[in-house]
């Protein structure tokens, strides 16, 4: 999985009221870098990533562990599938 960076997702998981366990939420963590890697572009507004760390989120909480998975419904918020950087047809 890599070096995952909690702190980028853990914001949004606070604001969303929503509690997950420890493994739980390192998974989450490499799905939002991995989806937010899969932009390949920094400058992106704050709202795009609130809305990937969302859709995630959702994800999870409807039982979704699969860290591509929960990778692919990050990146729905931005019309890609995968990790590719093609756009969803």
């Amino acid at each position: 999985m890599g070096k995952v960076d909690l702190a980028s997702i853990l914001p949004f998981i606070r604001k969303a009221g929503t509690v997950f366990d420890d493994r739980v939420t390192q998974i989450m963590g490499g799905a939002f870098d991995e989806a937010c890697e899969a932009l390949r572009d920094s400058g992106q507004p704050a709202i795009v990533y609130e809305d990937i760390a969302k859709r995630i989120i959702d994800a999870a909480r409807n039982g979704e562990r699969d860290l591509v998975r929960l990778r692919n419904a990050g990146l729905t918020a931005v019309g890609l599938h995968s990790g590719d950087g093609k756009q969803a047809s």
